[in-house]
């Protein structure tokens, strides 16, 4: 008899157990999906500032014509991607050489660089990349807590039950940021 009622509580805690756990990867899921908005949020702000910006520049920049349209053709491509955290920051990596050269088109324009409305969007899109870190922090923040909780025992025998995967990094890593930049004409 005390045998069955030790099986029954043994058995009653591994369910209780199972549940909390289970309860925990729900809980971490959606945490994971609202951070990855917050970089969605700031993303597109920063999609919205690039047109203005190439506008501004094309007025002291016109024979740019080549810098300018890759800025737009790799904003676009990048406002359009609509695929894995991997896949946004390949396309972000693009876009950020892409405003790199842009930038580096100013230097070479005094009156550019003393454009009021230059100067604004600059410090605009300043302000939106800073946020933009912030909520890539954040966002990696609860995928290392989501895929810590999915790869950890006893955690991983519940996930792995439920179906619950691992969720992509948000990892916008472009050497060419590193280096210096080239301006070629």
């Amino acid at each position: 008899m005390s045998v069955g009622i030790t099986v029954l509580i043994i058995g009653v805690l591994i369910v209780i157990s199972a549940t909390a756990i289970y309860n925990n990867l729900v809980k971490l899921r959606p945490s994971v999906a609202e951070s990855w908005s917050a970089i969605d949020t700031e993303l597109r702000h920063r999609y919205d500032l690039i047109p203005n910006l190439v506008e501004t520049v094309k007025g002291y920049a016109s024979h740019e014509k080549g810098t300018l349209e890759a800025v737009i053709s790799a904003r676009n491509t990048a406002a359009s991607t609509q695929g894995s955290p991997q896949t946004q920051a390949q396309n972000e990596n693009v876009l950020n050489g892409a405003l790199r050269q842009l930038f580096a088109l100013s230097e070479n324009y005094p009156q550019l660089k003393a454009n009021e409305s230059f100067n604004q969007l600059q410090q605009d899109l300043a302000e939106t990349e800073n946020r933009l870190s912030q909520a890539r922090r954040f966002y990696n923040a609860n995928v290392r807590e989501l895929n810590t909780a999915i790869q950890s025992f006893p955690s991983s025998i519940v996930a792995n039950t439920a179906g619950f995967k691992s969720a992509q990094y948000f990892e916008v890593d472009d050497q060419a940021a590193r280096g210096p930049v080239s301006v070629k004409f």
